[in-house]
Order: C-alpha cells, then sequence, then structure tokens
C-alpha cells in the first residue's frame, strides 16, 4: 500500500477515504446500538468518538496495516458504512476483512456490493493469499454475508477477544486466493 488511496467504484456504490467532513454522518449510525452491536466497541456518543475512528483509519493507513473504505451511494457523498482490511501480515500475506453500514440501508445487497469489491482489489492489487473474517457466532447476517463470497469457517476462537468489558468467542472464517480465483468468471478465447 501507498500514502495514494483508492477509489473504488460498483454499479452503485463509490468507496472512498474518509475525511473529517465525514465525522456526523459517521457518528449518525456509528451511535446506533444495533449496527455496534457486534462491533466491539460502545456505541459512539460524541463526534470527538467518530473524529478519533477517521484518525485510526488514517492510522493503518499510514501503518501499512490497514485500509479502510467509507461506503458512498453513487447519487449522494455521505458515508452509509465501511469496509476494509486489518491487522494486516506483510509476510504471512493475508489480511482481516471488516465492515459495518447503517441500519437504514441493511438488507439491500450494498454490504455484499461493498465485500465483493473489496475482495477483489486486496487479492488483484495487494498481493494477498488470505483474508479473514472473525465473526461473534450471535452475528448470524455478518456469517451469512461472508459465506455468500465463500469465505469457509475453520473453527470457533474461544475468549478471543475483550470488548465493552466482556470476553467475546469468534468464529474465524478465511478466504484463499486460490478458492476466490475458482470461483471467478473466466473469459473464453474465441
Amino acid at each position: 500500500m501507498s500514502n495514494y488511496f483508492p477509489v473504488i467504484k460498483t454499479k452503485r456504490l463509490i468507496l472512498r477515504e474518509f475525511e473529517t467532513e465525514d465525522a456526523s454522518t459517521i457518528l449518525k449510525y456509528l451511535s446506533d446500538k444495533e449496527v455496534m452491536k457486534h462491533y466491539g466497541l460502545e456505541p459512539f456518543k460524541t463526534v470527538e468518538d467518530a473524529l478519533n475512528e477517521i484518525a485510526w483509519y488514517k492510522s493503518i493507513l499510514n501503518e501499512k496495516s490497514g485500509i479502510r473504505w467509507g461506503i458512498t451511494l453513487k447519487e449522494q457523498d455521505d458515508i452509509i458504512g465501511s469496509c476494509g482490511f486489518l491487522n494486516r501480515v506483510h509476510n504471512h500475506y493475508r489480511t482481516e476483512i471488516g465492515y459495518e453500514l447503517a441500519r437504514d440501508y441493511w438488507g439491500n445487497g450494498i454490504a455484499n456490493e461493498a465485500l465483493d469489491a473489496v475482495i477483489k482489489y486486496g487479492f488483484t492489487h495487494f498481493n494477498l493469499r488470505r483474508i479473514e473474517a472473525l465473526i461473534e457466532p450471535a452475528n448470524v447476517a455478518s456469517q451469512k454475508l461472508i459465506k455468500k463470497h465463500a469465505f469457509v469457517e475453520e473453527g470457533l476462537l474461544r475468549s478471543y477477544e475483550f470488548t465493552c468489558g466482556k470476553f467475546d468467542d469468534l468464529y474465524m472464517y478465511s478466504l484463499l486466493k486460490q478458492d476466490f480465483d475458482r470461483l471467478q468468471p473466466h473469459e473464453e478465447n474465441i
């Protein structure tokens, strides 16, 4: 990863870098208890919380340990969620993927579309071999979403994280480059 921030465009979405001006829209969805239920943080209360989140996105980019795209609809520039990589381990060609979406946009295939674009970008531009997803057992919607992208459940990591005053078990899912390549449509030579 370089300091250049790649913009990704899909059929309905533009995935772009976060700016400090996005803090109020980020606060809107990250203050929602339902959105934050499996996020590992308490719901945000202030614009300062949102600015700290943006600062974290910028820090993982600068440290080259991750990248987080803000999800916007093509017809409007407000951030409605995010998707990206974190905890990247360069020498092992692996990273984790994370995402969240404002509740008003659940059930419309937006998270699916963003996830697809970010996965493709990671395998194509970051030379990744493995993408991992760590998901709480109670987060059934996220498990369904990740399985649509051919992630394989590898097992349960017991008491893996301590967040919001409790220990959380997490399922480990992974997608390998060769599995991703096998699922991509191939053009036939005529």
